[in-house]
């Protein structure tokens, strides 16, 4: 799941170089972590929070396939 947020994250954004991503367990969830530069916050997000959405149901369809609970957080 973190190589695909970053990928679709570094497609996105300015400085793809400045893309991170960390896993933290959470119980039985999994916690995605995405940090960008600040001038590429905007992008991430997109217009009232649309490119966030499509990127969180991406995963939470591609963890569901793998039959796991995961959540993207944005930083």
């Amino acid at each position: 799941m973190e190589e695909l947020v970053e990928v679709i994250a570094r497609n996105i954004v300015d400085k793809p170089e400045e893309v991170k991503t960390n896993i933290v367990e959470d119980g039985s969830t999994t916690v995605v972590e995405l940090s960008v530069a600040e001038d590429d916050m905007g992008k991430v997000i997109g217009k009232q929070g649309r490119i966030a959405r499509a990127i969180r149901k991406v995963v939470k369809a591609s963890a569901t396939k793998e039959g796991k609970k995961v959540e993207v957080k944005i930083k």
